[in-house]
This record gives structure tokens, C-alpha cells and sequence, in this order.
């Protein structure tokens, strides 16, 4: 929850990649949940990418492709990680 007029940051980003923003006053609101749903989504879909990692990285067999994959996938996890974790900390009271 945001304190009265501030922005939060959501988790995800504009057609052109900047940052998008919600001003409300209601947490409960549809967009306020929406937000709460793609940021457990986020984190979820990052907790599976670990162990993804970590069984290529295990993997003797697994090539400079495949290395070259999980490196961008767990790029794009990182990137919505840390915008959970700015918009969460930002809505701290």
C-alpha cells in the first residue's frame, strides 16, 4: 500500500520501456490488485528460473547457447525482481 499521494511503481513498464506509475488511494482497487498479481507472478516465474539455472549450470553437456539463454532469462527476471522490490520499498510507511 502507498501512502496518500504517492506514486507506485508498477510491474511493468510502458510501450516505449519507462516506467509506469498508479495514483490511488485504494489498494483494493482493480489495478492495485492487478499490480499485486504480476508482482507475485514476477517472483514466482523468478524462483522457477533458480532452479531452471541451476540444473543447465550442472548440465556438462549444456553449451555457450544454452548458457547464453539463461543469462538473458534470468537478466529479464532481475529487472522485474528489482522493480518489485523499489516499488515495495517505496510503499514502506
Amino acid at each position: 500500500m502507498t501512502p496518500h499521494n504517492e506514486l507506485r511503481l508498477l510491474p511493468w513498464s510502458g510501450p516505449d520501456g519507462k516506467p509506469c506509475y498508479l495514483s490511488t488511494d485504494d489498494s483494493g482497487g482493480h489495478m492495485s490488485r492487478l499490480a499485486d498479481n504480476m508482482e507475485a507472478v514476477q517472483l514466482g516465474m523468478a524462483t522457477e528460473l533458480v532452479e531452471q539455472v541451476a540444473v543447465v549450470l550442472g548440465d556438462r553437456e549444456a553449451g555457450p547457447e544454452d548458457l547464453r539463454l539463461m543469462l538473458s532469462k534470468v537478466t529479464g527476471a532481475l529487472r522485474d525482481v528489482l522493480r518489485v522490490a523499489t516499488s515495495r520499498s517505496r510503499s514502506r510507511p
